[in-house]
């Protein structure tokens, strides 16, 4: 009979994966001779107290996560381009936090506005307005999605992307981590940030469609306060659906991001299936050990 595992998130990097599981985090990558090299690190989540209060948790793992992530991107870098690792400061990573939200409000606030605006003196009902707004983000994200996804570094990421999802998939159902047995599990998974950023577009639409009439640039300023609710609320629909997986009902609302996922993993490769499963491996190396001494 099958133990039911404790969920594990993780990421994928430059040539490697970032596995985490509870305080522990580890990141695989192989360098160029083709040598897997392992970082791992025991922290504390920032925002820790803050994690159980729902809306806010949401956000606050979100900022969590983006944090850990680029600290490993910048490690995975210097390992996979044979480069001196230099420490990222909190006031780099949040520098490349602000780029990265400027970025986001670009493309998927302001640029869905001004292809709506030529066009919309011929519309008079809100709620159409407000749900061509919605379906021009949700394309402009499509479009995003597929034209990143052919970029070579992109795509082997990507490649990473998938064996972290079929990495993750083999742990959760209590098999023993190989190669083979990953293999066989899709790279599709329900928890992805792939999923999380679709359902954000979606609830997008709803939330801004009790905007009334606004000047174009107040439209910006409360579509940006509002994106910490967006977010939150987003959070709470894909925990709630990744608990309840096996509901056809959870199963049908998620779907979608299951099929973004098509853009944003690549099945992987044996090399890279085993990067991921090394660094999941690492974090779950107690775990294993109670598991054997027992």
């Amino acid at each position: 009979m099958k133990n039911k595992k404790e969920l594990v998130g993780g990421q994928a990097v430059y040539e490697g994966v970032m596995m985490r599981k509870g305080i522990d985090i580890a990141v695989a990558v192989r360098d160029p001779k083709g040598e897997i090299i392992v970082k791992k690190e025991r922290l504390q989540p920032f925002f820790k107290n803050w994690t159980r209060i729902p809306l806010l948790r949401g956000l606050m793992v979100l900022m969590d996560s983006l944090f850990w992530g680029i600290k490993a991107l910048n490690y995975s870098t210097s390992i996979a381009f044979e480069e001196d690792e230099k420490p990222t400061s909190n006031a780099e990573i949040g520098i490349a936090l602000v780029l990265g939200f400027l970025l986001f409000v670009a493309l998927f606030i302001v640029l869905p506005l001004l292809i709506l605006k030529p066009i919309e003196v011929y519309i008079n009902s809100l709620i159409i307005l407000r749900l061509l707004e919605g379906i021009i983000r949700l394309a402009i994200f499509v479009i995003y999605l597929y034209l990143i996804s052919k970029i070579k570094e992109i795509y082997r990421v990507f490649q990473y992307h998938g064996a972290e999802h079929k990495t993750v998939f083999c742990y959760e159902a209590g098999e023993e981590l190989t190669v083979e047995n990953c293999r066989k599990y899709p790279r599709f998974h329900p928890r992805c940030g792939t999923s999380f950023l679709l359902v954000v577009m979606i609830v997008s639409i709803v939330i801004f469609a009790f905007l009334g009439k606004q000047p174009f640039l107040l439209r910006i300023i409360t579509r940006v306060l509002l994106i910490p609710l967006i977010f939150s609320i987003s959070y709470e629909i894909i925990k709630l659906g990744s608990e309840h997986i096996d509901s056809i009902f959870w199963k049908i609302l998620l779907k979608p991001g299951l099929w973004m996922q098509y853009f944003t993993t690549k099945e992987p490769d044996d090399m890279q299936l085993e990067t991921a499963i090394v660094a999941l491996k690492e974090v779950t190396l107690e775990e294993n050990a109670s598991r054997y001494s027992d």
